[in-house]
């Protein structure tokens, strides 16, 4: 279990640099087209690229951000429960939201995967655009297990916090 913690954290932090890289990328693009224009001379494709990059952006940057609870969370409701109920009631959510984006993942992995069969090119470049596809496929794979990782946390404390007597009764 601790090895898949590690995992999780291993690559969620990579995928977080490689947001951070991906950001600066779409600052220096986005200054290399200013100046250019400047001088009268556009760069080409330079939508498509900061498209890329923001979809790289943020697929990267969801992992890592779960683990750091950095998601928005609107817990009025939890909060009046008492402690076991709301950590049921978090389990139940982990799961459902660990089953929703792992469909997520599997459904834009197939997609990229159409679009390298098809040859799909973005329209201004002609540049192949799958391996985009599949690095947002990627981010959306660091989130899942991300909140697997929740999930199984949360199930650990509930099974903590319940005493020999109840345990029995599993």
């Amino acid at each position: 279990m601790e090895l898949l913690y590690r995992f999780n954290s291993i690559l969620n932090k990579g995928l977080a640099f490689a947001a951070g890289t991906s950001l600066v990328a779409m600052m220096l693009v986005t200054i290399g087209e200013m100046v250019f224009r400047i001088f009268g001379k556009p760069m080409a494709g330079t939508v498509e690229i900061i498209g890329w990059l923001a979809a790289a952006t943020t697929g990267f940057a969801l992992g890592y951000t779960q683990i750091n609870q950095g998601h928005v969370s609107i817990d009025l409701f939890v909060r009046r429960l008492n402690p076991m109920t709301a950590a049921l009631l978090n389990m139940i959510v982990y799961f459902l939201s660990t089953t929703l984006f792992a469909a997520v993942t599997w459904n834009i992995f197939h997609y990229a995967k159409v679009l390298r069969e098809t040859g799909s090119l973005s329209e201004t470049m002609n540049v192949i655009v799958y391996p985009w596809v599949y690095l947002v496929s990627l981010g959306c794979f660091g989130l899942t297990l991300a909140l697997f990782m929740d999930f199984l946390k949360t199930c650990g404390q509930i099974f903590k916090s319940l005493g020999p007597k109840e345990k029995q009764r599993f």
